[in-house]
């Protein structure tokens, strides 16, 4: 493996925040003009992190140093395996969400538009930092790039609910940083000396002598830091988000913030811990019990909610701990399936959300018991959200089935047959709460009064929808990338074994 020296992890970053003067020049008097810088934003930044993945392929790692703040703490970049899969995922649906926010902002007449596209960008430009960052103050200061661009995209519509919303995402999130997260990145300084990812763990380094007890306070505090995660008991952020615009929803739950937090939370378990330490304080077992209670309990309250939007945030909430359960295992198979469901969820909940925002558009429907013979007058829309639901269950053709059969392997290298069950269950739950939709769609009658006539939302919106549905299919048939890439993330952790 050779490290090469390369300022593309900053091109990428860059691309998506230097669209943010022209998208505010450009003003909602030229919306075309806006809209445009808005797209080759998108379209950059993902060319951008696609050039480095045949870098990563071949083995080697990019690296990036900005400044050095004192010895052990620098401003530094770093694309590995994990890095791409998460940026290229994410740089690929911005494009998607830019075209559907376009459609569905000029719908719906909605107000300061201008402000919505400069906050996304940004809200973009830090889920790249959190992607490439090479150390634990690189990561935290871009992770909190994302909470201070998306806090005024909850409070979009300033309605009394949204700001309260907005208020109750903040505290959630930014506290949680405060109060855990920071004094969890001191003490991990103070102990290993350095802040840099490692493979094999930073508290794995020589000279490193501290007790578990210590350790086990530090995996705690960084846990409960990184509330992006949405972990049941930090999860009353992602349902109270809800009131923002779909494309905002779409953001939180399944480009940036959501995954910005899983994917911190695997950064620590694999690169700063390590699997090796994590069995040894049997920490790792831990977290997925805490990750198996999330499962449950959260597809238990999706199946009571009537918002459709709401059932799918806790549905997030529940497909987030999949992830995390996966890393916790320290198997080579769960790791491998919790980071392929980083791209797996991230294509079939953007779809989902997608088709509720269409839904809203087209029919101004937002709850699940308005949604009989919808198909008739939303066939594409409907077909999409089917695809999506599919692979939340984890049934094929769908790319669900891939991650969950990862899982399930997973569970049984780590002798945790009880996980299995919890899959099964949560699986089934899973399918209580999304098949009735789907059959009361396609099979039942409109309600008096509504005509079986075709009025789907803007073509600007339904053909994201369905690039993002054929994307969901298209990952179980043509998974080579990602299989690869997960499988250089398990290699390097594990030492090849």
């Amino acid at each position: 493996m050779e490290i090469i020296q390369s300022a593309k992890p900053l091109y990428a970053i860059a691309a998506a925040l230097l669209s943010v003067l022209p998208i505010c020049v450009s003003g909602e008097k030229r919306k075309n003009l806006r809209e445009f810088w808005t797209i080759i934003a998108s379209l950059m930044t993902f060319a951008i992190v696609t050039s480095m993945v045949p870098e990563i392929l071949n083995g080697n790692t990019l690296e990036y140093a900005v400044i050095t703040i004192v010895p052990g703490l620098e401003l530094k970049f770093r694309v590995d395996a994990l890095s791409i899969l998460f940026a290229e995922t994410a740089s690929f649906l911005w494009i998607a969400t830019s075209f559907y926010s376009i459609g569905y902002m000029r719908a719906l007449k909605e107000r300061a538009q201008t402000r919505f596209f400069s906050y996304f960008a940004v809200a973009m430009a830090g889920a790249m930092g959190v992607a490439f960052s090479a150390n634990l103050f690189t990561l935290f200061l871009f992770y909190e790039v994302i909470t201070f661009s998306t806090f005024p995209l909850v409070a979009h519509k300033e309605t009394p609910q949204a700001i309260r919303s907005s208020r109750i995402y903040l505290v959630y999130i930014f506290g949680a940083s405060v109060l855990f997260l920071l004094f969890a990145i001191f003490l991990t300084y103070a102990v290993a000396g350095t802040l840099e990812f490692s493979s094999g763990g930073v508290f794995a380094g020589e000279g490193v002598k501290v007790s578990n007890a210590v350790l086990t306070v530090i995996f705690v505090l960084f846990i409960a830091g990184l509330a992006k995660s949405a972990m049941i008991p930090f999860h009353g952020w992602l349902p109270a988000a809800m009131v923002a615009p779909t494309p905002v929803s779409a953001l939180l739950h399944a480009v940036v913030v959501v995954k910005a937090g899983v994917f911190s939370v695997i950064r620590v378990v694999l690169y700063i811990f390590g699997i090796d330490l994590l069995s040894q304080l049997g920490l790792g077992i831990v977290l997925v019990y805490f990750a198996s209670f999330t499962i449950i309990v959260a597809s238990i309250m999706a199946l009571r909610q009537d918002n459709l939007k709401a059932r799918l945030a806790y549905s997030t909430i529940s497909q987030l701990s999949y992830i995390i359960l996966g890393v916790a295992l320290l198997t080579p198979n769960g790791i491998a399936g919790g980071i392929i469901h980083i791209a797996v969820h991230a294509f079939s909940k953007i779809t989902l959300f997608f088709a509720a925002g269409a839904i809203y558009v087209a029919q101004h429907k937002t709850r699940v018991s308005e949604l009989n013979g919808i198909a008739k007058q939303m066939p594409f829309t409907m077909i999409a959200f089917t695809i999506g639901s599919l692979s939340m269950i984890g049934l094929p053709p769908t790319s669900g089935f891939i991650s969950k059969w990862y899982l399930f392997f997973g569970s049984i290298e780590a002798h945790q047959m009880s996980i299995i069950i919890v899959l099964l269950a949560s699986m089934v739950l899973n399918a209580f709460y999304f098949l009735p939709i789907v059959y009361a769609a396609f099979f039942k009658e409109l309600p008096p009064g509504e005509k079986a006539e075709r009025d789907e939302a803007p073509a600007f919106m339904v053909v994201p929808i369905m690039i993002t549905a054929i994307g969901t299919l298209a990952l179980l048939f043509w998974p080579s990338l990602f299989f690869e890439l997960a499988g250089m993330v398990v290699a390097s952790v594990t030492g090849g074994n």
